[in-house]
Formats: structure tokens, sequence, C-alpha cells
């Protein structure tokens, strides 16, 4: 049973100023250590993490679950290197969670699916 899909565009430049202007803190409140320290490690910094952004937005309108936190949303890489999502919320443990994300230079778009487990 489909619970809900999501969809979020964000701009690379936006989470850039934020992180300018906020610092260290905003990066903490809003991504798990594990996703800063995969982020830390790419060439492309905003843009991996504005797709991580974009997919936790998408996460939280499909779930509706209200009070979903940011670091209960965790997007991580499988061994194939495609994202998966981590939800560590005990409302979400009867569900499945499927994302997609793709950046460019400017944008990062995400969508997620959540379905009920069988």
């Amino acid at each position: 049973m489909i619970v809900g899909t999501g969809v979020d565009i964000t701009e690379v430049s936006r989470l850039r100023r934020a992180t300018e202007k906020w610092g260290e803190d905003f990066l903490k409140r809003i991504f798990t250590g594990t996703e800063l320290k995969n982020a830390r490690k790419r060439s492309s910094f905003y843009q991996h993490l504005a797709g991580r952004f974009a997919a936790k937005e998408a996460i939280f309108k499909a779930m509706k679950i209200k009070d979903l936190g940011w670091q209960e949303v965790e997007i991580l890489n499988n061994q194939e290197g495609s994202p998966v999502a981590r939800i560590s919320n005990a409302k979400a443990k009867n569900l499945i969670v499927e994302i997609s994300i793709s950046h460019v230079k400017t944008y990062a778009v995400a969508s997620a699916f959540v379905a009920k487990k069988s």
C-alpha cells in the first residue's frame, strides 16, 4: 500500500549561503555525522549535500509524519552507489522508503516513494 510520494528541488547556492552564514551548527542540525563525513570526501561538497537535503525534504513530504526530525532521516549510498534512506523514527518501522537523487552544478532534485511493508 502506497503511503505517499514526494519531490523536492534545492538550489546548491542556497545551501552554500546557509552554511556560510550559520556554519557548522547549520550542517550538524540538518545532516548526520556520517552524511557530513561522506560529503567531505567529494569534490562537489555542496552539490552532494544539496542532493541529500532535497532527499530529506522529499521524504518528509512522502511520509507525512509530523515529528520526523532532520537527524532521523539519513541518506547514504549502498554498495552499488545508489542513495538509500535510513529512518530512525519508530513510526517508520513498517515502511519502505525508496529515493532517487540527481544534481547539476546549480540544482539538486530528489524524489521519494513510501509504502507499507507487506
